[in-house]
């Protein structure tokens, strides 16, 4: 049998690739229930919040053993044994110290500030490194680490003419670019990567638009 009786529907290219962009795009209905990246609100884009593993951990280790020792104390004198030491010095060092004590206050001052960064632990997100981007979808969230983004951005840099080296920053709210030009003016350099980083800025999708600082200086001469 050979090629020219094959049955020509194997090669066939499908109708839907046939058609063209404008026919194709006439063809699909507008997704009416799916907002645009322009036009969503990107105010209710919110940090992500970190799972605080180590904090928490560490204080229920602590509670723990608090709560198993003192435990442990108070079964034993029911059952007739004296208590431990330290919890007949600490019964008497708290009838008998008053509250202007140094060591009250020092106690009470670690205290405050123990609790004063457990609440904020538990108000505010802590996951700095990842910054959201615009939702895709609305059941969809996305983030990209601010080193990815740093990153990124200095090849978009080093690929600008002049540019010899580039030190990327990237904050929450900042993008900072520090860059060494060798050759070439440094105002058309500095143009240019306005131009290119804010493009790839962009381009990253995030939900918060980051202000960019650009940084351009000759080499040192040795």
């Amino acid at each position: 049998m050979s090629d020219e009786d094959a049955e020509p529907n194997a090669t066939r290219r499908l109708p839907t690739l046939d058609k063209t962009p404008d026919e194709a795009d006439a063809a699909t209905p507008p997704a009416a229930d799916t907002p645009s990246p322009d036009t969503a609100d990107h105010d209710r884009v919110r940090r992500f919040w970190s799972a605080r593993r180590v904090p928490a951990a560490l204080v229920a280790l602590v509670l723990l053993a608090a709560a198993g020792l003192l435990l442990y104390d108070v079964a034993s004198v029911r059952a007739d044994r004296p208590a431990m030491a330290w919890r007949r010095r600490l019964a008497r060092e708290l009838a008998t110290r008053h509250l202007d004590n140094p060591w009250v206050l020092g106690a009470a001052a670690v205290a405050l500030v123990l609790g004063i960064w457990l609440l904020v632990l538990a108000v505010t997100p802590g996951l700095r490194k990842v910054l959201p981007m615009r939702p895709a979808a609305p059941d969809l969230r996305a983030g990209l680490d601010r080193a990815a983004a740093a990153l990124v951005l200095r090849d978009r840099a080093m690929e600008v003419a002049g540019v010899q080296s580039v030190r990327m920053a990237v904050s929450r709210r900042k993008a900072k670019a520090h860059c060494v030009s060798h050759f070439r003016e440094l105002d058309e350099v500095r143009a240019d990567l306005d131009t290119s980083l804010g493009e790839g800025l962009r381009q990253l999708g995030l939900a918060h638009e980051l202000r960019l600082t650009v940084d351009v200086r000759r080499p040192k001469k040795r």
